[in-house]
């Protein structure tokens, strides 16, 4: 009999505290309350498009009347002579990415770090920021032109070699330019977030680090990526989360006909079949099939990392 009523009194007293608190920061509330309703309008209201993946979609017919099929169109996805091909084309191009993208920024940020002539370190951030704020389009197109046979670079490369490399339609070479182009594009503005959290490493851990005898390296290792792991296991939880959705604008954007063995990748496939051909709930269903399997990643990775050192993302 006590013990029902400590509970009913704990539960009383937060209703309470919940109570205040709201009264309290009501204004707070208020201000809040845009954003939430425009995220709620935008963003889970267009979740019951998701159904048209089960139904035979007709426009005419809309999302209610038309047809469903159930699982139909995810098992055609699996079944197809090419879902083999193109699931694996995007689990190597954004696994590759990841492992060799990934560190970059975080090697950057510590070379940067060492800087010590701001206006040196202003215009080395400058340079390495400058090609994200760069279109994919014209990315794409530099990179046509300067690996074309007659580009520069084989330009250079014809003075060791009989013939020029035809990197832009040889599957082999999709790879490689994808993820050099991407590290090249992305890393010094993905540094930003590294840079701004060592800045609050506080500089006296350095000094006593140095007056004890530790080299760079040793004060690398042991305070500047000590303050970064935090961030690291949340960027790349957020990675491994988005490692199916490799790119669909840029991965288009450099596919050709010689190429596509490589290049075509599960977004693509879905443009192709969902928008181009008008088979808009086969789209559907192979688009939440990637967005599922990213799911399942995120929470794995959430879960493993936080078993290991304890940082999570929720």
């Amino acid at each position: 009999m006590a013990k029902a009523y400590n509970d009913t009194a704990k539960i009383q007293n937060k209703k309470n505290k919940s109570k205040k608190n709201y009264q309290s920061n009501f204004i707070l509330y208020l201000f809040l309350a845009p954003a939430v309703i425009l995220v709620f309008i935008f963003n889970y209201i267009p979740m019951y498009g998701v159904t048209i993946a089960f139904k035979d979609f007709s426009p005419i017919k809309g999302i209610l009347e038309s047809n469903w099929v159930g699982f139909s169109h995810f098992i055609d996805f699996l079944e197809s002579p090419n879902f083999q091909q193109i699931f694996m084309n995007t689990i190597k191009l954004s696994g590759f990415e990841l492992l060799i993208g990934f560190p970059v920024p975080i090697i950057l940020a510590l070379m940067l770090n060492q800087v010590r002539r701001a206006k040196v370190k202003k215009n080395i951030q400058l340079i390495v920021y400058a090609p994200y704020f760069l279109s994919t389009v014209v990315i794409a197109g530099m990179l046509f032109i300067f690996l074309s046979p007659a580009g520069p670079v084989n330009g250079i490369l014809t003075l060791f070699m009989d013939e020029p490399v035809n990197f832009m339609t040889d599957p082999s070479y999709f790879r490689s330019v994808f993820i050099a182009s991407g590290i090249w594009q992305v890393a010094g503005f993905s540094s930003i977030i590294y840079v701004a959290a060592l800045s609050n490493v506080d500089p006296q851990l350095h000094d006593a680090a140095t007056i004890d005898g530790a080299t760079l390296l040793q004060r690398i290792i042991h305070i500047d990526i000590q303050a970064l792991k935090p961030t690291i296991s949340v960027l790349f939880i957020l990675a491994i989360g988005g490692i199916m959705g490799v790119g669909f604008e840029k991965a288009y954007l450099l596919q050709t006909d010689m190429n596509i063995p490589a290049s075509e990748i599960i977004d693509t496939y879905v443009y192709k079949r969902g928008l181009q051909a008008g088979d808009w709930s086969f789209g559907a269903a192979v688009g939440l099939f990637n967005s599922v399997i990213s799911l399942i990643l995120l929470v794995v990775a959430n879960t493993v990392i936080k078993r290991l050192n304890g940082e999570t993302l929720y």
